[in-house]
């Protein structure tokens, strides 16, 4: 699993953590080992401007996920499907406001992190929450997905 992480948010983040629940998550829902994913970390700014030019939202977001167009890979008649490095796409953290929310949640920004990471995995692998069934799936899978990855670094 290729998993690039930079930290342009100007915020001490752990991102040795970042990168190991992100894998944890990935290998967990069965995704090509070659696959490849990217998370950055940026500050409010930034975050507010993503947000603004891709989701019409207004001020920052904690998490954005940009999955990657299946449609624009190309496999020719002798190619086989997944001989290639999967593009997963990009994930986006805001840790400023992540710490906020930890706040409110009663847990760690690390937590707040981590489980972010994770909800951007999942969106990055189809997963939404616009509807009350989807929002159950989802979280639901998130809350499980951050449990046995706690468990394994509890060891």
């Amino acid at each position: 699993m290729s998993i690039e992480i930079a930290n342009e948010s100007g915020v001490g983040v752990d991102t040795d953590a970042v990168l190991a629940v992100a894998r944890h998550a990935l290998e967990e829902m069965g995704v090509n080992p070659l696959a490849e994913l990217s998370v950055l970390l940026v500050d409010i700014d930034y975050m507010t401007e993503l947000n603004h030019r891709w989701m019409d939202g207004d001020g920052p977001t904690d998490v954005l996920a940009f999955p990657m167009d299946e449609g624009s890979v190309d496999h020719g008649p002798g190619e086989v499907a997944g001989g290639e490095p999967a593009l997963l796409g990009d994930i986006v953290l805001c840790p400023e406001v992540a710490a906020k929310q930890a706040v409110t949640a009663g847990h760690s920004a690390a937590d707040e992190l981590h489980l972010l990471t994770v909800h951007g995995v999942l969106h990055l692998l189809g997963y939404d929450h616009a509807e009350p069934e989807e929002e159950r799936e989802m979280f639901e899978l998130q809350a499980r997905l951050l449990s046995s990855w706690r468990a394994t670094r509890a060891q």
